[in-house]
């Protein structure tokens, strides 16, 4: 585990030496970087050598959970998600901007670095993403929305309006229903984004055929 001064510790694995490309992979709710490092490992990559960067959200009262402190990128006031936290997404969305940062610093410039995560996760890295001034790689959304979303249209960035998304829904999902993951694939087409869309038999969840086309996606916008 890393850390630096103003950022977010990390869990780190990469795919080769100097690498010049990276993953930013955000976790879920109440998980921390290490949900999702044994992935690396099943997806079938580009031979080229790339950073995978697993950040542990700050400990934060959960309001949903009872107020419990546990790792999150925002609080969540209620099961439809229907109040956001502005500043816990937006106060996320800024650590998320430094781990880019640092990221081009090592060796991968904006163009070759990727934005993902799961659920909770996978809104920061939509928030960010979207909002970033610089042309990232692509943007994977695994079992998640929009966060924000009436205020996307006038702060999105022009550089990213045309970069990869990779939207992936369970069908079963209880936690974060297909209808709303379906709202926001229709949110982000009508304002002209790119979207790879899959759906699976599962609920709030990753399975073998979404680790096959993950890989896939990522040969795809790095390789």
């Amino acid at each position: 585990m890393t850390a630096s001064p103003n950022l977010l510790e990390v869990l780190e694995t990469a795919t080769g030496p100097n690498p010049s490309a990276s993953v930013i992979w955000l976790h879920g709710l109440g998980a921390d970087g290490s949900d999702f490092m044994p992935i690396v490992t099943e997806l079938s990559l580009p031979k080229r050598a790339i950073r995978f960067v697993f950040p542990n959200a700050p400990q934060m009262p959960v309001t949903i959970n009872g107020g419990m402190v546990m790792p999150a990128w925002y609080d969540i006031s209620d099961t439809a998600i229907r109040r956001e936290d502005e500043h816990g997404v937006r106060a996320s969305q800024a650590a998320i901007e430094a781990l880019i940062a640092r990221e081009v610093s090592r060796g991968s410039p904006t163009g070759n670095i990727v934005l993902a995560g799961f659920s909770q996760g996978r809104a920061i890295a939509l928030q960010a993403a979207l909002r970033h001034p610089e042309r990232l790689a692509g943007v994977m959304a695994l079992s998640t929305y929009v966060p924000l979303a009436d205020t996307l249209a006038t702060e999105a960035s022009p550089a990213n309006r045309d970069v990869p998304i990779f939207m992936a829904h369970g069908m079963q999902d209880p936690v974060i229903t297909l209808a709303r993951a379906e709202q926001s694939r229709a949110l982000l087409q009508g304002l002209g984004y790119r979207v790879e869309w899959r759906s699976y038999p599962m609920a709030h969840a990753v399975c073998p055929q979404e680790i096959v086309d993950i890989g896939r996606w990522l040969t795809k916008v790095l390789g």
